[in-house]
């Protein structure tokens, strides 16, 4: 994929995210939720992504998780697909994502 072309929204650098506003962050269920769903497509807008909650919703999560350093998100026309920042959290924080992201979900 050449993302050259492309404009990003703007993003913490990941040297200042702290530890405890990423934790923060994927405190919520639904966060969470989108986290892993955006792990297993890589990259997806808002409405795509299959998560049960309206796409408005997905939407101030995923700026959240942009705020907090965890997603990136670009402007491809009228659509915002974002993805995680793997490499950056794998750097930053050596084995996080992948922890949570192999931890067993809660029951509901």
């Amino acid at each position: 994929m050449d993302d050259t072309q492309d404009t990003w929204l703007p993003q913490p650098d990941i040297d200042s995210v702290d530890i405890t506003t990423v934790l923060q962050a994927l405190a919520d269920p639904t966060r969470l939720q989108i986290v892993r769903a955006l792990a297993a497509v890589e990259e997806s807008t808002c409405t795509a992504l299959d998560v049960p909650v309206k796409p408005s919703t997905v939407s101030h999560h995923m700026g959240i998780l942009r705020e907090a350093g965890i997603v990136s998100t670009r402007l491809a026309g009228n659509a915002r697909p974002s993805r995680l920042r793997r490499e950056d959290l794998e750097r930053r924080f050596p084995g996080l994502l992948t922890a949570i992201l192999n931890a067993t979900p809660p029951t509901r």
